[in-house]
């Protein structure tokens, strides 16, 4: 069963007075989070807006579907609401989510995990970010999802993070819990491995 869509301004706030200063939709992840952890409810709301769509378009590019990766991204976000006590002041939101993100992925996986996930000829169904007007090349995205989807999880995240959601090592680090030379090492192996797998694409394209 699908989780319950959380919509802006669902978050539950607590008891108390309303903060002096409401967080606006230009603050910083930190300065939204921190608000939101006061009872600032239209804090959640800005971050909602500002992450709900590339969360979704990471969770659909892991798991190969974007119905999953819907309901996913509402479970990190009611993660989030859940987990907002132990949030530190100052410590970054975004690989905070992604952990989050990745983790109800990788749960998701364990429980659901069927052949019929698989398109016929055993690739992942091939998926596009919602945000990209231009026109698509569906071999190309297909053949890009078939390779990412070879690679070990410990390659394929930090790809999926660093190429897709413009995320720095730091911040990688951060959200899969390993040091940042740990991650630069997993995303070379990564890059070299995605190279291998599509150079018969390459050498065809450029006949």
């Amino acid at each position: 069963m699908s989780p319950p869509p959380v919509k802006p301004s669902a978050a539950p706030a607590r008891t108390g007075d309303r903060p002096a200063s409401a967080g606006g939709p230009g603050d910083p992840d930190e300065v939204l989070m921190e608000r939101f952890c006061q009872g600032d409810a239209q804090a959640f709301d800005a971050l909602f807006q500002r992450y709900a769509r590339p969360l979704q378009g990471y969770l659909a590019r892991l798991t190969g579907s974007p119905a999953t990766a819907e309901d996913l991204a509402q479970l990190t976000f009611l993660s989030l609401v859940r987990a907002r006590g132990r949030y530190q002041a100052g410590s970054r939101v975004r690989p905070w989510l992604y952990a989050i993100a990745t983790n109800a992925a990788r749960d998701h996986a364990r429980r659901h995990r069927r052949p019929e996930d698989l398109t016929p000829e055993g690739e992942l169904p091939v998926t596009v970010a919602a945000d990209t007007p231009e026109p698509r090349d569906v071999g190309l995205e297909r053949a890009v999802q078939h390779a990412l989807a070879q690679l070990p999880e410990g390659q394929r995240l930090p790809i999926l993070m660093h190429r897709f959601e413009g995320m720095g090592f730091a911040e990688i680090a951060e959200a899969l819990g390993l040091t940042e030379s740990a991650v630069k090492v997993r995303a070379h192996r990564g890059y070299a491995r995605l190279r291998e797998l599509l150079a018969p694409l390459q050498q065809e394209t450029s006949r």
